[in-house]
């Protein structure tokens, strides 16, 4: 059975390029996206995933204000991917306190148009990861 990823990213432009670099996995399938927290809530109860990747810096609700929240709705894996995720960051020390299973950083700030190239393998990793 396929693992079921949601997407949370404000960008639609990097939804897109995370759902090119998850399908490439035959074992992957987007079940969903949504443009930031409030409505990732929302998508996470209705499609039960079982891995969000989650951007942290977006309009409405940011990605640590949907994590505080998200325990409440699901149990599923949260992967962090954000330009804000750099190593030794606060907001990296945050995500994963508040339950992230890994925290992977955009090469290229907001809008990586170069996250398939760079950081494909390593998403795809963290996802088979999380649910082995």
């Amino acid at each position: 059975m396929a693992t079921k990823v949601l997407i949370i990213d404000d960008s639609m432009m990097m939804r897109k390029i995370i759902k090119d670099i998850v399908t490439s996995d035959p074992d992957l399938v987007v079940v969903g996206d949504a443009s930031n927290g409030e409505q990732g809530l929302q998508k996470t109860k209705e499609l039960q995933p079982d891995v969000v990747l989650l951007d942290i810096e977006m309009p409405v609700m940011d990605g640590i204000e949907f994590m505080k929240m998200f325990k409440l709705v699901s149990s599923a894996k949260v992967i962090v991917l954000s330009k804000l995720a750099q190593a030794g960051a606060q907001t990296s020390f945050d995500a994963r306190r508040l339950g992230a299973v890994d925290v992977i950083a955009k090469p290229s700030g907001a809008v990586s148009l170069d996250l398939e190239n760079k950081k494909a393998h390593e998403i795809v990793n963290a996802i088979r990861k999380a649910v082995a």
